[in-house]
């Protein structure tokens, strides 16, 4: 237990909130986005700057108190929280910065792809990220990010210029290129492993109204349509993205009444042109098999990567599971065509992403992101707001995963992961495990950045080894 005049002296070097378990501020500041995850801090650190992050790490330190970093809250396994651990929560950094001549975007480490997307599009500016908004900036990126631009421009971490970081022993500096360079590959990948990024640095693209929405058909057409899909994305312009997905259409608009609650299969498109151009691009798809419904209309690129935010909002129960694929094969989709006809609540879903394109010209190696040459990023989530459903959830997700995994390139996308184990965290690395261990011997020897996907420090050789 962190001692009161310990506390004490932190509060006249800190300028944010110090929020303990007697505020009644508490049990709000701990919650994450999974309300399946329920842990309780000892004390919550809402930093204002680097100079409260650096003086959060300098009382941790001391007080030998383990440290979990928040930055959006919305990590699958919840480890921007832990049990009787600091968390410094950078949630009042959220500040987000055009540069007009050049287009770089500087985002605070708090923001999430919401305050991005309402600063860039006044720009008529994009930074390729994910699918849902309230997601986390910080999180995000350092996992990889997987979003509607990856074919076009790529992961997040390859529009990634410069971060600032402060390490574990309180010092903050810039990885970038030109700059600690080492600390720049790792981070574009590697998690929370090596400090605390208190702000990202990314070149924005030029985007703003795209083409984009949701194309649906009945569960009897999804051979049919897996099959298709595989083979159109493969060959598609870059330009356009479409992931597929297993969904229960919600009550609600757009989608008709008689669709409520109707299990059926999808393509979510994006498109950033125009919708004649869309179109012909889409045709061959309309032709093939003529869908039940669909919403593709341009819109307002903040639009498309806030469609989903009203579905999942803060506080479901949430199970996730996820692997890369190679290709998507015949025995694949006999296993989506079992599960993905189960799902067993109105939010679980199935997403199949792609990851050709622009992310395929890096290597393996250019990035900690050891799958590369996949095809397809799957993530399976159980999702209810029930807690009594937590079960059923987990359970329809793991057996869903434990039959396509066969079929999968081995690891999975760090962000998609929950507490799954040393040797799942390796496979998701391939070669490049022991180089980040390296770069975390340098940076972070002690391990003191451990609530995460754990990347253990390298051992130090015996001396005239």
């Amino acid at each position: 237990m962190l001692k009161t005049e310990a506390i004490a002296q932190f509060r006249g070097t800190f300028r944010g909130d110090l929020i303990d378990p007697s505020d009644p501020r508490f049990d709000a500041a701990r919650k994450v986005y999974n309300g399946m995850i329920d842990r309780k801090p000892a004390l919550i650190a809402q930093c204002s700057d680097v100079a409260d992050v650096m003086a959060a790490i300098a009382f941790a330190r001391a007080n030998d108190v383990r440290v979990s970093i928040r930055g959006g809250g919305h990590n699958a396994g919840g480890l921007g929280i832990a049990d009787d651990a600091l968390v410094i929560d950078l949630c009042k950094m959220k500040f987000v910065h055009v540069d007009q001549a050049t287009g770089a975007v500087r985002v605070g480490g708090g923001a999430t792809w919401a305050d991005v997307d309402h600063a860039t599009y006044a720009f008529s500016l994009a930074v390729p990220c994910g699918f849902i908004s309230s997601t986390g900036v910080g999180g995000l990126t350092l996992g990889g990010g997987i979003g509607h631009l990856t074919r076009k421009y790529g992961l997040t971490i390859d529009n990634l210029l410069a971060a600032d970081v402060v390490l574990a022993d309180g010092t903050c500096v810039v990885a970038s290129a030109t700059e600690n360079p080492d600390l720049f590959w790792a981070i574009r990948g590697g998690g929370g492993n090596f400090g605390v990024v208190t702000s990202f640095l990314f070149q924005g693209r030029p985007v703003s109204t795209v083409c984009g929405g949701p194309m649906l058909w009945e569960l009897d057409d999804t051979e049919a349509m897996m099959k298709f899909y595989r083979e159109f994305i493969a060959t598609a312009p870059e330009t356009i993205n479409g992931f597929f997905a297993f969904l229960t259409v919600p009550p609600g608009p757009p989608f008709p009444e008689a669709l409520h609650f109707k299990k059926m299969c999808g393509i979510v498109w994006c498109y950033p042109g125009s919708i004649e151009e869309a179109n012909k691009l889409l045709d061959p798809v309309r032709a093939f098999r003529k869908p039940a419904f669909e919403f593709f209309v341009p819109m307002p690129f903040p639009m498309l990567n806030g469609m989903f935010d009203g579905l999942y909002p803060a506080g479901l129960q949430w199970y996730w599971k996820g692997d890369f694929f190679n290709e998507l094969s015949d025995g694949a989709i006999q296993g989506h065509l079992k599960h993905g006809a189960q799902l067993p609540t109105l939010h679980s879903t199935m997403h199949l992403y792609p990851i050709s394109g622009a992310a395929h010209r890096p290597s393996n190696t250019d990035t900690p992101w050891a799958y590369r040459d996949a095809e397809f990023c799957q993530v399976i989530v159980g999702v209810d707001p029930d807690p009594a459903n937590a079960g059923k959830i987990t359970d329809w997700a793991r057996n869903y995963h434990d039959a396509l995994h066969p079929y999968g390139a081995g690891g999975a996308y760090i962000n998609f992961m929950m507490e799954e184990g040393d040797e799942r965290i390796r496979a998701t690395y391939k070669g490049n495990y022991d180089r980040l261990a390296s770069v975390k011997a340098k940076y972070d020897p002690a391990n003191f950045f451990r609530v995460n996907q754990n990347i253990r420090p390298a051992a130090a050789k015996p001396a005239g080894a």
